[in-house]
């Protein structure tokens, strides 16, 4: 078994793979006290995070100002899963489709805890939109989540997430890459409530879509790509930065 490889997933082993080969690296490399997914032959890094992309901030900021080394960021964005059902034998007692959609602009809620490196010249982001299989397994009580984070016990466990299919790669390299997110240009006025009605027409965007507005207006403002004009009826109003 190869280091740090112990609960991964077999999605991020197949993506840690694709990658791999793309680029001609060498995969689980243990480098100034840091155990990267791939070296490329080119001696870039690249780092698969499925989620919680701010636990890896000390190892960017480290890779990308300390050792002057060029730092690609994956991000699988789950748009559609599937949610199959195992029983202790490892039998299928179902499979069915979460009902829950999402878009490219679900990145932002992540975003929030890396936003001060994303325009870094060292750094770049590339989000795979993909649909997946999630496994479970039936439990014969109610129990905990292996990361104890169920606020109440259920009688399944998550065992594994496979990879069905990629959509789309969207590439995150300079501040034109994200502002094409948003439907304005330097002469728009808009607010959070303007954004939402152009994200209510997205598809997969049928959830929190204010709060989605919030969210890109927050970290596109602290990225100082978009800045607050004016204030009108307690709505703050804001422009792309020239």
């Amino acid at each position: 078994m190869a280091i740090n490889t112990y609960n991964e997933s077999s999605l991020h082993k197949t993506l840690k793979t694709y990658f791999c080969q793309t680029y001609f690296g060498e995969t689980e490399v243990k480098e100034s006290n840091f155990i990267y997914d791939i070296v490329t032959k080119e001696n870039d890094i690249i780092e698969i995070q499925t989620k919680n992309l701010s636990k890896l901030l000390p190892k960017i900021e480290s890779t990308i100002h300390e050792q002057n080394r060029k730092l690609k960021l994956v991000f699988p964005l789950v748009i559609n899963k599937h949610i199959l059902l195992l029983d202790e034998n490892g039998q299928k007692i179902s499979k069915r489709k979460s009902p829950i959609t999402n878009s490219i602009y679900d990145i932002f809620e992540e975003l929030t805890g890396i936003y001060p490196l994303l325009l870094e010249k060292n750094f770049s982001l590339t989000v795979i939109s993909i649909n997946v299989t999630e496994i479970r397994t039936r439990t014969n009580d109610n129990v905990q989540s292996q990361n104890n984070r169920r606020r109440f016990r259920k009688n399944w466990l998550k065992i594994d997430k496979k990879l069905d299919e990629i959509l789309s790669i969207s590439t995150f390299n300079c501040k034109n890459d994200y502002l094409k997110l948003i439907p304005y240009t330097t002469n728009d006025e808009f607010c959070a409530y303007d954004l939402r009605n152009f994200l209510k027409d997205k598809k997969g965007l049928s959830r929190n879509v204010l709060k989605k507005a919030y969210l890109m207006i927050w970290v596109l403002s602290r990225m100082n790509l978009i800045q607050q004009t004016q204030i009108i009826d307690k709505k703050h109003y804001y422009r792309i930065c020239r």
